[in-house]
């Protein structure tokens, strides 16, 4: 059953909109330099909202580990991923901080990128087409994965479907392929869901 990932929730209405749906992760985005930027403090308020079967995922880009530990110790956030240049030794310095799970983010060009990716200590990995630009990579590249892995980069309601067939990911994640405006899309949100719902049971 693929997993469900909305990802860059920043408002109250967003959340009631994924409790009603009930994805497996949502996700916060604590990357300064994002249009989906939410502050630490708003994402504590927020996860209060959420219900406990949802799971808050954090999005940083090349953050301080000490600031990413903080952040899954005191709840805010369940899992942390890490979707800048962050390395193994960045990963073993977050290890000593906190028991936290880590989700690694990688973008796919090759099949170099691939076997790359897999190597990560990370508890999961992310494929991706680049740091949330919402576009689509070339799904082949990943036929021979060994590892299970969240697909991202610019999935929607029309291709999800498609992607969970041509590649059978662990889990999807959708930021901008939900979003009218630049913000999220309780249709397009529900949508989504509805769309690897229907798939999964086929």
């Amino acid at each position: 059953m693929t997993k469900i990932k909305l990802c860059g929730l920043s408002r109250d209405c967003d959340i009631e909109a994924a409790n009603a749906l009930r994805p497996d992760y949502i996700g916060f985005v604590f990357a300064v330099k994002s249009r989906r930027y939410v502050p630490p403090e708003t994402a504590a308020e927020l996860k209060q909202l959420l219900i406990p079967e949802i799971r808050a995922v954090g999005v940083f880009v090349d953050e301080a580990p000490e600031r990413v530990a903080r952040l899954l110790n005191d709840g805010v956030i369940d899992l942390a991923q890490l979707h800048g240049s962050e390395d193994e030794g960045y990963i073993r310095r977050l290890r000593n901080l906190t028991d936290g799970l880590l989700i690694q983010a990688f973008r796919i060009r090759t099949e170099k990128d691939l076997r790359r990716a897999e190597m990560s200590t990370a508890d999961e990995i992310l494929l991706d087409a680049g740091a949330g630009t919402g576009t689509v990579f070339d799904w082949t590249l990943l036929q021979g994965a060994e590892r299970r892995y969240f697909l991202a980069g610019g999935l929607n309601p029309e291709n999800v479907r498609d992607a969970i067939r041509s590649v059978g990911p662990y889990g999807v994640d959708v930021s901008s392929g939900i979003e009218t405006d630049s913000r999220k899309d309780q249709e397009k949100m529900a949508a989504f869901v509805a769309a690897v719902r229907e798939e999964n049971r086929q």
